[in-house]
C-alpha cells in the first residue's frame, strides 16, 4: 500500500505495527514542514500510547502549539501538534484546526483507531470493512485494490453518473465494498465495529439566520479573514507558487498574495493554456500580473499529449474525473514539480461562498443539479443506457437546511457536487506530481461569514458575487474585476470531434468490450457520436463520460493486474 502511493509522498516512508498486532499504519512523506528526519510518520506520542499517520496541513499549527507548551514536542512538525492536541482534546480538537488533513490516530490503551476527514473534504480517506471485522483505510483507492479489496465497479454509482452526471457521491464510491469518508466525518474502529458521525457541517455551522449588520462591517471582518487565510497558508519550508487563471478568483489570490508578501515577491503564478484563444485565460492574467515581479509560468497542452496524459491522470483518479481542465491542471502540476515548487495555492470556493454561477439566478426554480455552465444544449444521454441499469440510479434530491432557494442550491454545490468534484480532482493531479495543493479560500471562517450575508449581497443588479467584488476591488485592476464570469473551459469539444476523434472512439469501443457491457446501447451510443462528430452538439459532457467509462475499463484492470 505505501508503494502504491509514494507518488502522495516521495520524501520518506515508515511503518508501524502495534505489539499485539491489531493494528498497522503505513505513511509516504511529501516534506513541507520541518524536512528533517524528525517529520517522519507514522509518529507517536512520548507515552506510546498514541501514534498517528497524518496527510495534509494544519495551518494554525504555531498557534495551537503555545496552547500546548506542556507537551514535550521533539519536532517543528504540525503532525506533532496534531497529535498533542488529540491526546488534549481528543476528538474535540478538531474544532480548534483550521486546516485540510486526513488522519488516523491509532490508541494502544483503548484498541481504537480514530480517523477524521477536513470539513470540506479536500484531503481523501476511503475504507473498506471486511467481513471478519477487518477495516482497510487509504488516501487513494488504488492502495485498497493492492490491499486485496476486489476490484468490482459499482452499477449504482455509474449509473448515477451516466444518468444525473454526479461525480461524487459522498460515502459512496464507483466501487463496490470501498466507502469515502464524507466531508467533516469521523470515523472510529474498535473491536471489529466501525462507525462514523458527522462533526462539521457548514449549513448548522453558519446558522439560518441573515447578517443584517452594515455592509462595511462585514467587508472589514471578511477581507481580515481573506488576508489571514493566505497568510496562514504560506507556512511552508519549500518554495511556494500560484496556480492562476484569469477570473475574478484567482485574481484576488494574486492581489492578497501581493498585499502579504509585497508586489516586489518573486513568487512563480502558474498558468495553462491550449493555443486557443476561444478559451485561454492568458491575457486576462498578463494584465493582473502586469506591474508585480510574479513571474509567469505557461504550462500548454497540446491535442497530442491527451491520450498518454489521459490514461496517466485515470489510473491515480481511479473514478472519472473533470475532462481536458483536469488534463492541463496536471500539466500544471507536472511543471511546477520540475520547476523545484513543491507547494501551489489556487482560487477554488469563491463561487461557492457568493454565488457565482451563471444558474444561480434562477436558484428559486432549480430542484436539481443545473446543466454544465456555458451549456444551452442537454449534456447527458440517459436514454443511450440499458433501461435496467438506468433504473438504478438514486433519485436525487436537493437538501435544505434553509429557509431560501439560494443558499439551499449554494449547500448543494459545497457538500454534494460542485465543490466535492473539483476538490477530487484537484487532490490527484497534483499529488500525482508529488506537489501540494493547499486552498486559502476554502476556510471554513469564510464559508460560514458569506452563507450568512442576504441573496442582495451576492447577486445585485445583475451582478454575481456583488459583495466580493466589493470586498477585493482594491486588490485587482478594473478591466479584470468587472469582467463576465467565464466557464473553465478548453478545447474539448473541438479536439474531440478533430484531431482526436479517433482517440476518442477507441475509448468509447472499449466501453462496450468491458464495464459498460451489459450498461450502454451500443447502436444508441454509436448515434449519438455520429452526430456529435458532425458538430451538432454544444458540449461534449456525455462523450467525455462514454471516454470515462472505456479508460476505467482499460487502465483500472491493468492496475489491478
Amino acid at each position: 500500500m505505501n508503494l502504491n502511493q509514494k507518488h502522495r509522498g516521495p520524501d520518506a516512508e515508515g511503518i508501524f505495527i502495534n505489539p499485539g498486532g491489531e493494528a498497522g499504519l503505513g505513511h509516504t512523506r511529501l516534506s513541507i514542514i520541518d524536512l528533517s528526519d524528525a517529520g517522519r510518520q507514522p509518529m507517536s506520542d512520548a507515552s506510546g500510547r498514541f501514534h498517528v499517520a497524518f496527510n495534509g496541513e494544519v495551518y494554525n499549527y504555531l498557534e495551537l502549539r503555545k496552547e500546548l507548551n506542556d507537551y514535550p514536542f521533539r519536532t517543528r512538525t504540525d503532525t506533532e501538534v496534531l497529535l498533542a492536541a488529540y491526546c488534549r482534546w481528543g476528538n474535540a480538537a478538531l474544532d480548534r484546526l483550521i486546516g485540510m488533513f486526513a488522519f488516523l490516530i491509532w490508541d494502544e490503551r483503548k484498541k481504537l483507531l480514530f480517523a477524521a476527514r477536513d470539513r470540506f473534504g479536500v484531503k481523501p480517506l476511503y475504507y473498506a470493512s471486511g467481513t471478519n471485522g477487518t477495516l482497510r483505510v487509504a488516501s487513494e483507492i488504488r492502495a485498497l485494490h493492492e490491499a486485496g479489496v476486489p476490484a468490482v465497479p459499482d452499477s449504482t454509482a455509474w449509473s448515477n453518473y451516466l444518468t444525473t452526471g454526479l461525480h461524487e457521491q459522498s460515502a459512496r464510491t464507483f466501487w463496490q465494498g470501498i466507502h469515502s469518508l464524507p466531508p467533516g466525518h469521523w470515523l472510529e474502529w474498535k473491536d471489529g465495529q466501525t462507525r462514523t458521525a458527522c462533526w462539521y457541517d457548514v449549513a448548522e455551522r453558519s446558522g439560518p439566520d441573515f447578517d443584517t449588520r452594515p455592509v462595511e462591517q462585514v467587508r472589514e471582518e471578511y477581507l481580515a479573514l481573506l488576508a489571514e487565510s493566505v497568510k496562514l497558508r504560506f507556512r511552508a519550508d519549500v518554495p511556494v507558487g500560484i496556480a492562476v487563471s484569469g477570473g475574478l478568483d484567482s485574481c484576488a489570490l494574486i492581489g492578497l498574495v501581493g498585499a502579504i508578501a509585497g508586489r516586489d515577491s518573486e513568487i512563480e503564478a502558474f498558468t495553462y493554456v491550449t493555443g486557443d484563444p476561444r478559451y485561454d485565460e492568458l491575457p486576462w492574467v498578463q494584465r493582473m500580473l502586469k506591474g508585480t515581479y510574479h513571474r509567469s509560468i505557461v504550462n500548454r497542452l497540446s491535442p497530442e499529449a491527451v491520450p498518454a496524459l489521459a490514461e496517466s491522470v485515470q489510473r491515480y483518479q481511479s473514478e472519472p474525473f473533470g475532462g481536458f481542465p483536469t488534463l492541463a491542471y496536471a500539466g500544471l502540476f507536472e511543471q511546477a514539480r520540475e520547476r523545484g515548487v513543491i507547494v501551489l495555492m489556487d482560487g477554488q470556493g469563491m463561487d461557492e461562498q457568493w454565488a457565482g454561477y451563471d444558474y444561480y439566478e434562477n436558484a428559486v426554480a432549480v430542484r436539481l443539479p443545473a446543466p454544465l455552465q456555458g451549456s444551452r444544449q442537454r449534456t447527458l444521454r440517459p436514454e443511450c443506457l440499458c433501461p435496467e441499469f438506468r433504473a438504478r440510479a438514486e433519485p436525487l434530491e436537493l437538501p435544505a437546511p434553509y429557509s431560501d432557494a439560494l443558499r439551499n442550491r449554494q449547500y448543494w454545490d459545497i457538500r454534494y457536487s460542485k465543490l466535492p468534484r473539483a476538490l477530487r480532482f484537484n487532490d490527484r493531479v497534483s499529488m500525482r506530481s508529488s506537489t501540494e495543493l493547499r486552498e486559502p479560500f476554502l476556510d471554513h471562517r469564510l464559508f460560514e461569514l458569506a452563507l450568512r450575508q442576504p441573496p442582495e449581497r451576492k447577486i445585485h443588479q445583475g451582478k454575481r458575487k456583488w459583495l466580493l467584488r466589493n470586498i477585493t476591488e482594491h486588490l485587482i485592476p478594473g478591466e479584470v474585476i468587472e469582467a463576465p464570469k467565464r466557464p473553465v473551459q478548453t478545447p474539448q469539444r473541438e479536439w474531440l470531434q478533430g484531431p482526436l476523434r479517433g482517440w476518442a472512439e477507441e475509448c468509447i469501443e472499449a466501453a462496450f468490450a468491458g464495464y459498460g457491457r451489459e450498461w450502454l446501447v451500443a447502436a444508441a451510443v454509436r448515434r449519438e457520436w455520429r452526430d456529435y462528430c458532425s458538430g451538432k452538439a454544444d458540449n461534449s459532457f456525455y462523450v467525455w463520460q462514454w471516454v470515462s467509462l472505456g479508460m476505467m475499463s482499460r487502465t483500472e484492470v491493468a492496475c489491478v493486474e
